[in-house]
């Protein structure tokens, strides 16, 4: 044993040999009713709980600093400590009192890490929270992720390049990396980042976890070969998962292997500027997710933010849904869908309780609302009725009763158990004899403790004699002072109060001692069985997690069903013409914000491949464009959409360019975070993508900006031949139109009304004939002086240049050769004055003359 160690005491030796074993995370170690932490562990905790710092007598001859929180308050604690990203190692004392020397045993029970949690009060009941690997090889990224909650293990490899648009996509809340790994981007987009050891990302090792883990003799089956740097990253992760939970996860029975192709492409800036499940301040509201979300459980509403964000390139499953949506709102259904979504709202998060059955984690109240849940299931099938949509009928099937599980539940778990197994309580009455027996002696305690009352008070002719219990003193015949000289000789003192004397007798002591282990033992009992009982129930796993994968995904489309109803959705309509055709669209989020929405036709074309919207600032041009590109990321996430009619035409992505934002932690301005996007999209895009491009060049130089839009335009037009919405300022931008048919000007129009604006929100065809900025601009409240000023200003600015629209020409031709310069009539004298001539008077009197032609 180390030296340093030995001059500790034998507990702080127990605890810092398992200090030692995970120096970068807190130690929780159990004494008692609380989890104390010491030395720097218990400063930090003190410094982010805001708990005592105290001190605890001294070990190697120093002061012993020490924080603890209460056993019973340890989940609220630990969500404390994961949101700001640290991890928790749970040491519980696994002896018994007085069993060995020295300190109680303790072990480490589980490891609680941001992208590990499975604990209800932990979790974000409405979003999941993932743990991901990440690898690098020869610029191919491997990705490997795992939702521990639920089981589901998937993995992806794509170009280095889209690091960003996968962790925007996939949100983890933990991310592993080698530790040789240099990726700036990486340490900035990672929440919570742990470096592991190099050797730990071997494909080799990947491949011989996951095949033991399921039982094959390779991954072809799951299409994962091929895959080295991805089963790389899934190697690290899925060691690192077994290890903090400190078994092996059953729940885990398969593995998902994504291909880019397999939903649209939308990158990082085209999540945050549609504000997909957050605003651009980072709020969860008002947004799409926050306007669809109807859902009656937690699953449903995963499932319906994990759709939002991969919205399917298949359009055969989205038309799938989109059939089943039809269904659920058919003549007639309406009673139908309030029925199915009543059932819902009796439903429990029967995907997370899975995870926790399998993990050994459940709670008795898990299993409770696990069997309430089960026992709901006849209530959907008479809610869906005989589904004729295949899509429902298929969700119906899996959603068949497992009797078998059912029954054990109603069998075995009380109706009402305590929160906690210690408690007891949570095994039925009439699932075991031995534990019935066991609680009959301590429900017959108090028929027991009066009847003895009564013969004593006979016996001893003490009237107020009285049996009791306490769980200091256990049980015992109190009788008073005054009474003393009548106790009979068979009572033993126990105890002696001011006023009354305690006693115990021979019978009332062998009824203690078997009331006493009755209990003890049947706590045990209970224990055993209720582990017995998580045993049986994983077996079930599979059966469980098919329900609750249909559950979430019928809950989804019942609150999508529900949105349409309200809101007068209609069915999209997929088309092998390129293009899309929108008859009153409407953005779904700003009609509900706003009286009065205009809506707006849209139609895009291979003649009409690009729309040059101009306009007045807040005329409506980016919540034009934004509609369009939600109305086609809903359909394909199989919803129905805003609009009277939609035909949409196959899409492969979505890019945007909206909005001026900087980042200046990375080292990149505005304009250089503008040009960023857009070369992101003239990289990316093809002709089968849908691109907003707005305001492009308006961070630099009226000349630069309008220099960079006019080539951008163009080469979106003749290069990516992409369907563009393309929103401006620049008026000279609407030229293009002469020279490529395919780019259409259309505008969102204004009208002046008592020297107030008036945003009209139509579109119109046509480029827009005046600006209004400054009008915006006092109705932002500019004071009226520099208002006057600027109208001032744009006249003299008007008036001396070319009038073929409200600002110059700058594209227009330009001659073959330099012009000449504008001639002057000083100069014109000045280039005639001969200076060798003149005598200093003439000198003096031309240079007067020079000084007024100047003038």
């Amino acid at each position: 044993m180390d030296d340093a160690l030995l001059q500790h005491t034998p507990m702080m030796q127990q605890y810092l040999r398992l200090k030692a074993q995970y120096p970068d995370t807190l130690l929780f170690y159990r004494m008692g009713d609380f989890y104390e932490m010491f030395f720097e562990d218990a400063e930090k905790a003190a410094r982010l709980l805001d708990i005592t710092l105290t001190t605890r007598g001294q070990s190697a001859g120093e002061p012993i600093k020490m924080a603890g929180v209460p056993f019973h308050a340890l989940e609220q604690y630990l969500a404390r400590l994961v949101k700001l990203g640290e991890s928790v190692v749970i040491a519980e004392q696994v002896g018994e009192p007085g069993a060995t020397k020295g300190p109680m045993e303790r072990a480490v029970s589980r490891i609680v890490t941001p992208g590990t949690l499975t604990d209800a009060a932990l979790l974000d009941e409405r979003s999941d929270s993932l743990l991901m690997a990440v690898n690098l090889h020869r610029g191919t990224l491997g990705l490997a992720w795992l939702n521990l909650a639920n089981g589901d293990l998937r993995i992806l490899e794509c170009p280095s390049d889209a690091l960003q648009a996968q962790f925007e996509r996939l949100r983890p809340a933990e991310v592993l990396s080698p530790d040789g790994l240099s990726l700036p981007l990486l340490q900035q987009l990672a929440p919570v980042l742990r470096r592991l050891a190099d050797w730990q990302f071997d494909a080799e090792t990947g491949t011989r976890l996951l095949t033991g883990h399921f039982g094959t003799r390779d991954l072809a089956g799951f299409g994962a070969e091929g895959m080295p740097v991805a089963l790389g990253a899934a190697a690290a992760l899925f060691d690192y998962a077994k290890a903090t939970q400190r078994q092996s996860l059953e729940h885990v029975t398969g593995l998902r292997v994504e291909r880019e192709t397999e939903y649209l492409r939308l990158d990082a800036a085209t999540r945050r500027n549609l504000e997909i499940t957050e605003t651009l301040r980072g709020e969860p509201a008002p947004t799409l997710l926050s306007l669809l979300d109807h859902c009656a459980t937690s699953m449903g509403s995963r499932w319906l933010r994990h759709a939002l964000h991969h919205p399917l390139r298949d359009r055969l499953e989205a038309a799938r849904r989109h059939g089943a949506i039809t269904e659920l709102l058919g003549e007639g259904e309406a009673r139908a869908l309030t029925g199915l979504r009543t059932a819902l709202r009796g439903i429990a998060d029967v995907d997370r309780i899975t995870g926790r059955v399998a993990l050994r984690s459940a709670r008795p109240r898990d299993l409770a609302a696990l069997r309430d849940s089960l026992a709901r299931l006849p209530e959907l099938h008479a809610a869906l009725g005989t589904p004729a949509d295949p899509l429902l009928a298929e969700l119906r099937a899996n959603l068949d009763i497992p009797t078998d599980t059912l029954d054990l539940l109603i069998c075995a778990v009380a109706q009402e158990p305590a929160a906690v197994l210690r408690d007891g309580g949570v095994i039925a009455p009439g699932f075991d004899a031995e534990l019935d027996e066991l609680r009959g002696i301590q429900t017959n305690c108090g028929e027991f403790l009066m009847a003895l009352e009564t013969r004593e008070r006979e016996r001893t002719g003490i009237a107020n004699l009285k049996v009791e219990f306490n769980k200091v003193h256990g049980f015992y015949i109190e009788v008073s002072r005054a009474n003393a000289d009548k106790v009979p000789d068979d009572y033993r003192r126990r105890q002696t109060l001011k006023n009354a004397e305690r006693y115990i007798t021979p019978e009332l002591k062998s009824f203690e001692d078997k009331a006493l282990s009755a209990n003890e033992r049947a706590l045990a009992r209970e224990k055993l069985l209720y582990d017995d009982l998580l045993e049986a129930l994983a077996a079930r796993i599979p059966a469980l997690q098919r329900i609750a994968r249909a559950l979430a995904l019928l809950d989804g489309l019942a609150a999508l069903a529900e949105t349409a109803a309200r809101y007068g959705y209609v069915q999209p309509r997929f088309s092998d013409q390129p293009g899309l055709e929108i008859a009153a669209g409407r953005h779904p989020v700003v009609e509900r914000q706003v009286e009065d929405f205009i809506a707006n036709d849209c139609v895009l074309a291979p003649t009409r491949r690009m729309l040059m919207i101009t306009g007045p600032n807040m005329g409506g041009k980016s919540t034009f464009m934004r509609q369009v590109a939600l109305i086609c990321l809903l359909a394909h996430v199989g919803s129905f959409v805003p609009a009277t009619a939609a035909r949409i035409g196959p899409i492969d992505g979505i890019f945007t360019r909206i909005g001026a934002s900087d980042d200046l932690a990375s080292g990149r301005s505005t304009f250089m975070v503008e040009m960023t996007e857009a070369s992101a999209i003239l990289h990316g895009a093809t002709e089968h993508s849908l691109v907003l491009m707005d305001e492009i060049g308006r961070g630099t130089s009226t000349f630069d900006g309008l220099a960079l839009a006019f080539a951008i335009a163009r080469h979106l037009l003749e290069k990516n031949r992409c369907l563009t919405l393309f929103s401006t300022h620049y008026f000279e931008l609407t030229r293009l139109n002469a020279d490529y048919p395919e780019c259409a000007n259309v505008h969102l129009d204004a009208v002046e009304h008592a020297h107030r604006i008036v945003f009209l929100h139509a579109l119109e065809e046509g480029p827009a004939s005046q600006s209004y900025g400054i009008e915006v601009a006092a109705l932002a409240g500019i004071p009226a002086a520099v208002i006057r000023d600027a109208k001032r200003r744009l006249r003299a600015l008007e008036n001396r240049e070319i009038t073929t629209g409200p600002q110059a020409d700058l594209f227009a031709a330009l001659p073959d050769t330099e012009p000449e310069p504008p001639s002057h009539p000083a100069l014109t004298e000045l280039a005639a004055t001969d200076p060798d001539a003149l005598s200093p008077r003439e000198a003096l009197e031309r240079l007067y003359q020079l000084k007024r032609l100047a003038s």
